[in-house]
This record gives C-alpha cells, sequence and structure tokens, in this order.
C-alpha cells in the first residue's frame, strides 16, 4: 500500500504565503488550514496531505522520514544540525533578513572591534556565535523567544540578533538594525531516503514546486 505524501509546513507567514505557492501545482487542502484547529490535513489530491507544525520542528519531521517534504525558513536551517534532508530550493516567499539590532545611539562599531566581548540576545544561537566569531569578537550568548527587543532597552543585551521584516518594530522600541547576517527566505527541504524510495511520486511535485518558485 503507497502512503501519502505528506508536506510540513508552520502557521503563520510561511502558511499563508505558502498556500498560494501550493496552488500553483494543483495542492489545495480541503479546509482553511489558517482557521482549522487540525494537525494534518487532507488536500484535494487523495495521495497529498499538509502537516501544521512549529517552524524549528519542521526539519526534524523531515529529516526523520515523518513527512516527505517541507517548507522551513532559511533561518531554521541554519540552525539546525541533523542530516537526512536536502534544501532543494528557494521558494521566494516569507522574506526578510537576519539582523543586528542596537539601541539608538549605541556605539556598534566601537563594540565589534577584533577582540571586544559583547553581549547578544537571541534564539539563534548557531548562527550568531558563527557571524560573531569570523569578526574576532567574543559574545555572550543569551537565549530568548520573543519580545527581542526588550533585552537592549532593559540592559539585558548590547545588542539583538533577530529577524527584520519592516522595521518598524525596531523603530518604535528606539532600535536600530547596524548589520545584515543573511537575507532570509523559505526554502523546500525534503527527506534524502524518500528522494530515493519515492522518487517516481516527489519528482512531479518538486518540478511544479520549481515551476511555481521561478521569478
Amino acid at each position: 500500500m503507497i502512503t501519502a505524501l505528506n508536506i510540513a509546513l508552520s502557521k503563520g507567514r510561511i502558511l499563508a504565503e505558502g498556500l498560494p505557492l501550493l496552488e500553483r501545482p494543483g495542492i489545495r487542502p480541503t479546509e482553511n488550514p489558517l482557521k482549522s484547529r487540525k494537525l494534518i490535513l487532507d488536500t484535494n489530491l487523495p495521495d497529498v496531505k499538509l502537516t501544521i507544525i512549529r517552524a524549528a520542528d519542521v526539519p526534524t519531521y523531515v529529516q526523520f522520514g515523518a513527512a516527505d517534504l517541507g517548507i522551513a525558513g532559511k533561518d531554521v536551517l541554519m540552525e539546525y544540525d541533523g542530516d537526512g534532508l536536502y534544501e532543494l530550493m528557494d521558494l521566494r516567499i516569507a522574506r526578510c533578513r537576519m539582523m543586528v539590532a542596537v539601541r539608538k545611539g549605541f556605539d556598534y562599531a566601537g563594540a565589534v572591534q577584533q577582540g571586544a566581548r559583547l553581549r547578544v540576545a537571541t534564539k539563534y544561537l548557531k548562527t550568531t556565535r558563527e557571524f560573531f566569531a569570523a569578526k574576532g569578537v567574543h559574545v555572550d550568548l543569551i537565549r530568548l523567544y520573543g519580545s527581542m527587543e526588550l533585552a537592549p532597552i532593559l540592559g539585558l543585551a548590547d545588542a539583538i540578533v533577530d529577524l527584520v521584516s519592516t522595521g518598524k518594530t525596531l523603530k518604535a522600541n528606539k532600535l536600530e538594525a547596524v548589520e545584515e547576517i543573511i537575507p532570509v527566505s523559505a526554502r523546500l527541504i525534503v527527506n534524502q531516503a524518500a528522494l530515493k524510495t519515492r522518487r517516481a511520486l516527489l519528482q512531479p511535485l518538486i518540478e511544479a514546486f520549481a515551476r511555481a518558485a521561478r521569478p
């Protein structure tokens, strides 16, 4: 018996911008995933299902074969250490930038001189550590999961590393982005084993995504 292909994606911006992308290759959920409380959704295609999970968990589900394909942000993939999955393509959705931000008036240029030490709040520990290590700057990392802008305001950290889209939240809290780490967008990932064992089913879908993602 052939089981349905499973595509993992997360609620939020990736889901909102991913639904029109899924529709181009003809994949439509049978109920509104933006309103449904179901975690596994049927689609109009009997051999394709959608699984809605936490953004950071998408690579794990794909790596271990619980999902054949997944849509994950580049920021999530940069933090992920697992094997067993391939990043196939940039889907050109959910675009933003991973940035370093500080309080307005903070001397960032002086703070990141060779051999300096900086307190940085972020949930992107691996990416942040590697970025500042390449600059020769020692960092004391403070893991936060939300309201990152509070850290410099309350003196918890000198800087933050977070995703920035419009910059309005930074501006509203008297912070400013001072350095870009990497542009971020959603990527299509695939389970390594499934690409070999289920290629006949996956290949037409992957090609459809490639056509849909073209600029």
